[in-house]
């Protein structure tokens, strides 16, 4: 540990111009440390890892069902701090010497510290947005839906490489989108809040403390999450039209939240106002406009004009908004009977079974992440472009650190190279693999190199935009769109593919992500480093170990053809995988998006979206004074039709609305009570709500108790996903002459 400073000393070297110009950050994190504190202790290390093995275990288990349940890292963060506090009084306080260094079972109080440390480790249980690895998906697919025979060493170093292989990267970037300032990842920000809220104590004359907030408040979300978990599910997905109209097809699909455009229709589930978006308390007020501004054009302006005005891509054949794969008469296609026995195309059978159609949302979702993606390419190339080229050139030595920065720079940094090994030893196992088990994974050693190429090229700027606006700007449709063109046949190539081009990013950024916790938190880096690097491994062997018996021992598992009709084991989540590696890998985007295919006019996107950030950039240079002119960010309002399918508009609606709530209204009328409770209320609800969706899980839902009633009729728009082209027959639906 560090020379050690109190925090006083700490806070009194602190002076104006040291403070954060992020103003959430400043209100929020502590501008003071102790480099006494210990951190790695057996403490933290127990706790860590029994709560990554846990997190890990109960999120895969749970992925594979009917109903999915991702339980995040807040669960166990709540959870050690009271079995924290017990074994610091416990425990024996005996000092021992181990290799010359003085060891305890117990130094002193549990601190927040080591909390801090232990949740690093829970979060390595917790893939982002998944619940579990990535790859796990990939595997789940090849073994699950083509029934492939995998060899689980592959499917080991798949999982560990392509998670080390983004924590490689994570390193090599810190320098862009840690160290400075303005790289201040939200949503971090709401778990410093958590943390001060568990560990400080307010004056009892500034009113109700936040700890007393957040327990009332998770209390309240607790009890409440059983009525749409459970109880009146209905309110997962609240369609108002559907009651008025029930007769109307278009009136459903206008209304439906659940499979149309959600025009009157709200989410009174926390679940689903967080899902998609993550957690709108902790988005900035710029990024939620942004986002609205998309949305807003995207689902009540394009598709409908697409849909009812133009027919484009033949839409009335199809349901307006599904996540399903159709042939040309609205029937959904059947994929094996385009398949060899090697898992490639077969042309013949393809050429005569049919073409592969797409729901029109859906079709132009897939548009829209075209779009992304350019758009994301030239507006962090004009907007920040400068400041990573000086920050290149000086490797930020002697660039201006605010208060964090400096109370930081009292521990000593881990050295790039630590970064490094990690980087070039996944990737050498990977090009083994790509060698050993060549007709597994279908990927040569060449698009292994393809895809390290393209994670090199898109983390830095995709990591700019989620660090300072809390949205990710995906681009998980560009990796299988460019390898699919690249070597089309092949869905397992194209699975692979994404997975090292596209999925070691997201790995990397959520890496990143806490290493600004720690950073905020003041956590030794080298503490941060080992936490993260363990963790991760040991989440990766457990979770494929639960996959693999998972898949070796549950009969007809994700076959739900195959299964009895009340089986749990249908793999919604990894259907959407499937789905994709047939549309960008079987199939390919020649036959879709090349010369002659359906949806060929998409491409163009590619260049709209890059020309699109030209003027916004031009205009603040014009107008340096009007500061909400940089606000402007096309890649974040592009993505308020990301995700869609899975996400529904009625999803991101809800989002919207609760985001401007709090961080507009509140933040500007009542700033005070913003502040303090906030960040607590947005862990609150996500903790109270994971608690009892555990909880009815076990107790009711994972016994086969199901209620079955009106309430539970979720959404009540049979007739939004009918066709409505004349002549198109759909078992459940009326026929148009």
């Amino acid at each position: 540990m560090a020379d050690g400073k109190s925090s006083l000393e700490s806070a009194h070297e602190a002076s104006e111009s040291d403070r954060c110009p992020v103003e959430e950050v400043a209100l929020v994190v502590p501008e003071m440390d102790d480099t006494t504190v210990p951190v790695m202790t057996f403490r933290a290390w127990f706790l860590g890892l029994t709560s990554c093995t846990i997190l890990i275990f109960l999120n895969t288990f749970f992925i594979y069902r009917s109903q999915p349940l991702i339980i995040s890292a807040i669960l166990m963060q709540i959870a050690v701090l009271p079995i924290g506090k017990f074994m610091a009084s416990a425990l024996p306080k005996t000092e021992y010497r181990v290799f010359g260094r003085r060891f305890s079972l117990n130094p002193g109080p549990f601190n927040i510290k080591e909390h801090v440390i232990i949740t690093i480790f829970a979060n390595c249980g917790v893939s982002p947005g998944g619940g579990d690895a990535y790859s796990i998906g990939a595997v789940t697919v090849m073994k699950g839906f083509y029934r492939q025979r995998l060899s689980f060493w592959c499917s080991l170093i798949m999982v560990l490489t392509s998670q080390l292989l983004g924590y490689g990267w994570a390193g090599m970037l810190r320098r862009y989108l840690v160290d400075p300032v303005e790289m201040w990842w939200p949503a971090n920000v709401a778990q410093v809040s958590l943390f001060r809220a568990l560990h400080e104590k307010d004056p009892k004359s500034q009113g109700l403390t936040r700890m007393r907030f957040f327990l009332l408040t998770f209390g309240a979300s607790f009890v409440y999450y059983a009525f749409p978990g459970y109880l009146f599910k209905v309110l997962s997905f609240f369609s108002i039209v559907c009651f008025i109209w029930p007769k109307s097809i278009t009136a459903q699909q206008v209304g439906s939240g659940y499979q149309g455009l959600g025009v009157g229709a709200f989410t009174f589930d926390w679940a689903g106002i967080s899902a998609y978006h993550g957690n709108p308390l902790v988005a900035p007020w710029a990024s939620i406009v942004n986002v609205g501004v998309g949305f807003v054009t995207f689902i009540y302006i394009v598709v409908p004009l697409c849909y009812w005005q133009f027919n484009t891509f033949d839409a009335h054949n199809f349901p307006i908004f599904s996540k399903k794969l159709f042939r040309a008469d609205g029937h959904t296609y059947d994929t094996t009977k385009i398949l060899t026995p090697q898992f490639d195309l077969n042309e013949a059978a393809y050429h005569s079974y049919g073409k592969l159609y797409l729901a029109p949302l859906f079709a132009l979702s897939i548009g829209s992440g075209f779009l992304r993606f350019t758009a994301t390419l030239t507006h962090v190339a004009l907007f920040h472009g400068r400041d990573i080229w000086i920050q290149s050139r000086s490797a930020i030595h002697g660039a201006k650190l605010d208060i964090h920065g400096r109370l930081m720079q009292a521990y000593k940094q881990v050295p790039e190279w630590w970064f490094l090994i990690l980087l070039v030893g996944s990737a050498v196992m990977s090009l083994v693999m790509s060698f050993v088990w060549k007709q597994d994974v279908q990927l040569p050693w060449w698009g292994f190199l393809f895809a390290f190429a393209l994670a090199s090229i898109v983390t830095l700027p995709i990591g700019v935009i989620q660090a300072t606006t809390n949205q990710h700007t995906g681009y998980d449709i560009i990796a299988q769109f460019l390898f699919g063109y690249v070597l089309p046949g092949k869905p397992m190539a194209n699975l692979l593919f994404k997975i090292y081009g596209r999925i070691s990013t997201v790995h990397a950024l959520s890496f990143l992500s806490d290493l600004k916790l720690g950073h905020y938190m003041k956590i030794p880096p080298r503490c941060m480093y080992t936490a993260q690097l363990v963790g991760t491994v040991v989440a990766g062997i457990v979770n494929l170990g639960v996959s693999w018996w998972m898949l070796e021992n549950i009969e007809n598992i994700c076959d739900v053809d195959a299964l009895p009709p009340d089986s749990p084991w249908t793999c919604p989540k990894f259907q959407v995988t499937f789905d994709m590696s047939v549309i960008w890998g079987l199939i390919g985007p020649r036959r879709m998006f090349g010369p002659g295919g359906m949806y060929r006019n998409l491409v163009w996107l590619f260049l709209i979206g890059a020309l699109l950030p030209i003027p916004i950039w031009v205009l603040s240079k014009i107008y340096p004074d009007k500061k909400w002119i940089p606000l402007i960010n096309i890649p974040v309002i592009t993505s308020g039709c990301a995700g869609m399918p899975p996400a529904t508009p009625t999803n991101i609606a809800s989002w919207l609305v609760t985001g401007t709530v709090f961080n507009y209204f509140i933040f500007r009328f009542r700033k005070g009570w913003w502040q303090k409770y906030n960040y607590v209320l947005s862990a609150a609800l996500d903790a109270g709500t994971a608690f009892m969706g555990v909880l009815l899980f076990l107790l009711l839902q994972n016994q086969g108790y199901e209620l079955k009633w009106w309430g539970n009729e979720v959404d009540h728009c049979p007739l939004a996903s009918c066709p409505t082209a004349p002549g198109i027959v759909v078992k459940g639906c009326p026929v148009f002459k």
